[in-house]
């Protein structure tokens, strides 16, 4: 069975380890101790947690199918005559959208604006972990 330290737990979900720890002290997230007294999270009880968590709803997404958005700040801002480049800071993550330069005048997008980039694709590509983060998970038997 797999399972992680608190700090593994806020690095895989993007959060402070702080908010970790307040999710498993109000008892939302369950965690047992090892025999030096930290905390573990079961890497099935994580997996439950998250997928709760994406069954809330979610009152910005405007009737939208995507159920993907991510919201961030734009921090560059590429234009030419007719395609512009935005890149988008959402938490850890960074995404680039190749869109109009009419689209970008629209909506007003300029370096330190907010914006939600909002995926909805057919395909997804899933790749293993590198094995500095999948070495950070723990096998106990």
């Amino acid at each position: 069975m797999t399972v992680f330290r608190i700090s593994e737990a806020a690095e895989l979900l993007g959060v402070s380890v702080d908010t970790v720890r307040r999710w498993v002290d109000a008892g939302r997230l369950p965690a047992s101790r090892d025999e030096h007294g930290h905390r573990l999270i079961d890497g099935v009880d994580l997996a439950q947690f998250v997928r709760a968590q994406g069954t809330e709803p979610d009152d910005r997404a405007d009737g939208s199918s995507a159920r993907n958005r991510l919201r961030g700040i734009v921090t560059a801002v590429v234009k030419d005559t007719v395609m512009a480049q935005v890149d988008i800071q959402a938490g850890p993550f960074r995404i680039v959208s190749l869109m109009s330069r009419e689209a970008v005048d629209d909506l007003d997008l300029q370096v330190g604006s907010v914006a939600i980039a909002v995926i909805k694709s057919t395909t997804v590509v899933v790749e293993r972990s590198t094995p500095a983060v999948a070495n950070k998970g723990r096998n106990s038997s």
